[in-house]
């Protein structure tokens, strides 16, 4: 990018300077020290790296200005709290920093307003996915996840599903040089969700049923036992058994209907 002149936040771009590790390293030492200019010439020096992370975002957002300005937030958080003593580069240290910073404007600038709670709860079950599969090299599932954090599937479920970007309907999907295939032409029904948010609610009753319930549910309709096999098996009348099986259908109906 140094080779051309592209203007963002009144800043010429092409001109803006870099510095060495060890001249980095000298002018944090410099600003530890209480050195003010020192922090103004790392802001300075790092600027290309907040137009790097930029990149990430040029199809995402009209004004690359406030994302810009964003990004060189991110960059002076970093520089006020990057430490020597870390032993790793400081580009290494501050890049994350930045993009949080610009997820985070870009989301919170998201004309569909999701709840602080979740959105909470979204970054907290990103950050647990990533550490479970450092631990254990395999995907965590939703059900640990809930287990984890003390909630249902389905929470776990709305919550990764409110980080994504919304899609305009009229979205280009495809154009081969004839008629545009547009998003919303595309989209017969959301059945697939529905059916897994089915899933998971009917998945969270059922949990809710007694053990007895949960085993005669079970038997009669995974297995296929009759009624009178499982009144044997649990000592109880085939009466019983018919009852307890009407309750804990009627409380599964409850949820789904």
């Amino acid at each position: 990018m140094g080779r051309y002149k592209v203007d963002i936040s009144g800043i010429n771009t092409s001109k803006l300077c870099t510095y060495s590790s060890d001249e980095q390293k000298h002018l944090f030492e410099k600003m530890h020290s209480g050195d003010l200019f020192a922090r103004d010439l790392l802001i300075e020096g790092n600027l290309k790296l907040v137009l790097s992370v930029l990149r990430k975002f040029y199809n995402k957002t009209d004004n690359m200005d406030d994302l810009f300005q964003v990004g060189c937030v991110g960059l002076v958080k970093a520089i006020d709290n990057f430490d020597l003593k870390y032993n790793v580069q400081f580009s290494t240290y501050a890049v994350p920093m930045i993009l949080g910073e610009i997820k985070r404007f870009i989301r919170d600038d998201n004309s569909l307003r999701v709840s602080r709670s979740l959105k909470d709860l979204s970054f907290k079950i990103v950050k647990y996915i990533d550490d479970y599969y450092q631990k254990y090299g395999c995907e965590a599932s939703y059900d640990s996840i809930a287990l984890h954090f003390n909630v249902t599937e389905y929470d776990v479920y709305n919550a990764l599903n409110s980080m994504k970007d919304p899609v305009s309907m009229y979205e280009p999907i495809y154009n081969d040089g004839g008629d545009t295939i547009y998003l919303y032409e595309q989209i017969i029904d959301n059945s697939v969700d529905e059916d897994f948010s089915d899933k998971v609610i009917l998945k969270n009753a059922i949990d809710n049923l007694s053990e007895r319930d949960r085993f005669i549910l079970d038997q009669r309709f995974v297995i296929g036992k009759t009624q009178m096999e499982i009144a044997d098996e649990l000592d109880i009348s085939q009466a019983q058994v018919s009852r307890l099986e009407k309750k804990a259908v009627k409380e599964l109906k409850k949820v789904l209907n």
